[in-house]
């Protein structure tokens, strides 16, 4: 699994590090400290990213354009924003760009943890109180993902909703391969094999394990 992250301040950086290595211990980060390498990062390795984590306030940041181009430069990839702030409004642009996730720098570091747990498996984490005051002004935050893909348009369809990592898992799972071969295969944990899956079913529009084996060997190019 690989992370970028993406925020100013060393200590957040670290104690973020800590905690995404009880989610998987062969965790693997990239990092950004400022705007430049956060281009830089994500030109270098938009394609093997599973997760950006990503500070709204970097320094020269102007709004939220840096996320804007993120999203451009990897669209497929899930983005969650970390905050100072708890603006509803803030949020709501955001989530209206596709962001997948907001985490105030207030909450608990478990809060962080289970945020990213539900976007890896295909979910929008929205802080309660903030969702709460967004509904009352008459928001819904949209779907996490776009329709799914149709598996007769082949596997570059599927490249706008799954990471390569996931694409990779996809076709160890096309094999009948079962989570514990494609996590040695891959060199991650189990865990982390189940939450592609998850995303995975969702893509393919699928209930099941046995359902994703079948679709995901009608697809061309896999």
């Amino acid at each position: 699994m690989k992370v970028l992250i993406a925020d100013d301040h060393r200590l957040i950086i670290e104690g973020v590090k800590l905690k995404l290595a009880e989610l998987d211990p062969a965790v693997e980060t990239v990092v950004a400290m400022n705007l430049d390498e956060l281009d830089r990062m994500a030109a270098t390795h938009a394609d093997s990213l599973d997760l950006a984590l990503v500070d709204i306030t970097m320094p020269g940041t102007q709004g939220h354009q840096h996320v804007n181009r993120l999203r451009a430069q990897a669209p497929a990839l899930p983005v969650i924003v970390l905050s100072g702030s708890e603006d509803v409004d803030l949020m709501r642009s955001l989530m209206e760009i596709g962001v997948l996730g907001f985490i105030p720098k207030a909450y608990s570091p478990d809060v962080m943890l289970s945020a990213i747990r539900l976007v890896l498996a295909g979910g929008i984490y929205i802080p309660p109180l903030l969702l709460a005051n967004a509904q009352a002004q008459g928001w819904q935050p949209a779907e996490a993902a776009a329709p799914p893909a149709d598996p007769a348009r082949g596997i570059d369809g599927l490249r706008k909703l799954l990471t390569e990592r996931q694409i990779d898992v996809m076709r160890l799972l096309s094999q009948g391969k079962p989570n514990k071969l494609i996590a040695r295969d891959l060199g991650i944990s189990e865990g982390t094999v189940k939450i592609h899956l998850a995303a995975i079913f969702r893509a393919l529009n699928v209930r099941n394990r046995v359902e994703a084996v079948v679709a995901s060997r009608k697809l061309q190019g896999l």
